[in-house]
């Protein structure tokens, strides 16, 4: 961890384009470059001391599951996509509902409310502070006249919207304030947030042999959609986590200029996952915990879910012991691609960024040790003016714990999407001039590079 005389704090290196992306003022103030809003408004990363490098940090995670409370009303949506049948769980944030006397899982009071799936599809267990909308509920949503800005949110690799650095991004946003209260809305806060939850991931089942991968945009597209059809005036908003960021970082490229969100966050993205695997089989740690552990989370959700998925061999897949493994005998046989490596370089999103069409802020630890340092994109950062990279020398993976139990990163996460939803003119934005990583104008050629062009694919099927 790069450290400054004062114990804890740690170095802030930012990534950006030499032509940056100029954000017009929504007040009718000065207009402001991306990397410059970022710089002002990031505040310095002082972590625990005593948690000094990549390892301790993200240990920590596994010891400091408390969290800020969050309350959720599910519905389980069908995917519309015919080709990617199945049904997934999306938990939108509430106000604190009425308590019942049992406790939750995790502490505190449990919330009252139904906990049936009105859908017919059910659960097989509901995360803490969770429960279903009724029909009637869901029916009464707040009007399409809503104006106030909604964060979806995607979990890492086999989490949910109960995850804990998850809360602390989405706690600060929903809590209740007069202002958010009287503009109506679900949380009684200035923002409105829902998790799209992975399939099988939060406790949900699955339909179909239909599970999800790295580079899965489906669900997420369909709920945008949703999103924009229920609530055209409401900006939208997104924030992957890890596997999530990849997966947003993917959908964001898929989409490019026609992208429905105003503007995202990634953070702790893994970006190439072919290097992040070949980094955590070269040592000790990276094989038998942090892969280990990983490959242990998908077999457990893969057991949960078995019975769906009958074109895969049960004893096989128990065979494995690490992440690789399980992508090696169930992503690629569930897929079609001939090896995890292949999977790896087709899902990444390090190609991704550069097709990125909306403000986007990056958040990453040089020792974060799962979402390797040697895999982010650095160069293609540069040559996006749309995506800004901050990189702390310390904070490990989805973790940047501060003295007293803090995570660091809510405060840059927070403060970004507070700024763009309240100071910036998104409509107003003008498309910059695509420039190489040394700022000068790209060279004419008669080729093309489609960082979206994907060597899996269905056959007359851009996505």
């Amino acid at each position: 961890m790069a450290f400054s005389w004062y114990p804890g704090k740690t170095s802030l290196t930012y990534t950006h384009s030499k032509v940056p992306l100029i954000l017009p003022s929504k007040t009718g103030g000065a207009s402001r470059a991306l990397p410059e809003l970022c710089k002002d408004i990031i505040p310095e990363c002082s972590l625990n001391p005593l948690l000094f490098n990549g390892h301790l940090q993200t240990f920590w995670t596994a010891t400091n599951r408390g969290g800020p409370p969050v309350h959720y009303k599910r519905r389980v949506f069908s995917a519309e996509n015919p080709k990617f049948d199945g049904t997934f769980a999306v938990d939108f944030v509430v106000a604190p509902p009425k308590e019942k006397d049992e406790a939750a899982v995790d502490g505190g009071p449990e919330d009252e409310g139904l906990r049936e799936d009105p859908a017919g599809v059910g659960h097989h267990r509901l995360p803490p502070r969770t429960t279903y909308f009724t029909d009637k509920e869901f029916e009464s949503l707040p009007s399409a006249s809503s104006t106030k800005p909604l964060l979806i949110a995607l979990h890492g690799l086999s989490g949910g919207s109960y995850e804990v650095y998850l809360r602390h991004v989405l706690a600060p946003l929903v809590a209740a304030t007069s202002e958010g209260e009287k503009a109506g809305g679900l949380s009684g806060g200035d923002w409105e947030a829902l998790v799209v939850n992975s399939r099988g991931c939060a406790g949900s089942k699955i339909t179909t042999s239909i599970l999800y991968n790295a580079r899965a945009t489906w669900d997420i597209r369909q709920i945008v959609k949703w999103c924009r059809e229920t609530w055209p005036k409401r900006p939208l908003f997104g924030i992957g986590f890890s596997l999530g960021a990849n997966i947003m970082a993917n959908y964001l490229g898929e989409e490019g200029t026609s992208c429905p969100l105003s503007s995202a966050i990634l953070v702790s993205n893994p970006w190439n996952l072919d290097t992040s695997s070949q980094t955590l089989q070269r040592t000790y740690l990276g094989l038998n915990v942090y892969s280990k552990t990983m490959g242990t989370s998908m077999l457990k959700l893969y057991n949960t879910h078995a019975s769906q998925i009958p074109h895969l061999s049960s004893a096989k897949v128990n065979s494995i012991t690490y992440l690789h493994e399980f992508d090696r005998e169930v992503q690629c046989a569930t897929w079609g691609y001939p090896t995890e490596g292949a999977y790896y370089r087709d899902a990444s999103s390090c190609d991704s960024v550069l097709g990125i069409r909306v403000p986007t802020l990056c958040l990453h630890a040089k020792d974060d040790p799962i979402a390797s340092d040697e895999g982010v994109p650095y160069g293609e950062i540069k040559q996006n003016p749309y995506v800004v990279m901050c990189a702390t020398g310390g904070g490990g993976h989805l973790s940047w714990f501060e003295w007293g139990g803090g995570r660091w990163f809510t405060k840059p996460t927070v403060a970004f999407l507070n700024a763009m939803a309240k100071d910036v003119a998104f409509e107003k934005i003008e498309m910059p001039e695509v420039v190489d990583a040394e700022g000068k104008a790209v060279h004419k050629t008669p080729f093309v590079f489609e960082p979206m062009r994907r060597k899996l694919h269905i056959p007359g099927n851009e996505q």
